[in-house]
């Protein structure tokens, strides 16, 4: 199975999903993804402050300090984890697997121009909780260039 995400195309939005195998069961991946600890080192501006529960808050506060908060909308253990990011629509969900668990992580999202941009933050992301959730120490790759260039053939050359 690839890494590498794909770009789908939903009610005139743009959705990109990726899907990643982890080694450890539906259970122990859904409440590694929602431990405030572990998400805040793998997702974008997370500040660690979460509120699990439909309708609740989670904080962030990206590099120049500014604050905003996203809506849980689905938790459903150890199944589906989605909220609302401003207009964007993020949605994880978790399928037992013979070899661990699946994760297929979606970002529902309107400007297709920053498609290639997107994917590379999300690909790295997801590398790190991919280390997490088997037990590994955090390294972040140096290869964002390397991914957006691809992630631009692969969507907009096809």
């Amino acid at each position: 199975m690839s890494s590498y995400g794909e770009l789908l195309e939903l009610d005139g939005r743009y959705a990109l999903k990726f899907e990643r195998v982890v080694p450890i069961n539906q259970l122990e991946a859904f409440d590694k993804l929602i431990e405030p600890a572990v998400f805040k080192q793998w997702y974008p501006y997370a500040t660690g402050e979460m509120e699990m529960k439909v309708g609740g808050k989670i904080d962030f506060e990206d590099e120049e300090g500014t604050t905003y908060e996203a809506v849980i909308t689905q938790l459903d253990r150890p199944y589906r984890f989605s909220f609302l990011e401003i207009d964007d629509l993020l949605d994880i969900t978790i399928e037992e697997e013979r070899e661990g668990s699946r994760l297929v992580f979606t970002h529902t999202f309107d400007d297709k121009e920053m498609a290639q941009y997107v994917a590379a933050g999300w690909h790295r992301c997801l590398d790190v909780l991919e280390q997490l959730m088997k037990g590994e120490a955090v390294v972040w790759k140096d290869n964002a260039q390397t991914l957006r260039k691809t992630y631009e053939e692969k969507f907009f050359n096809e």
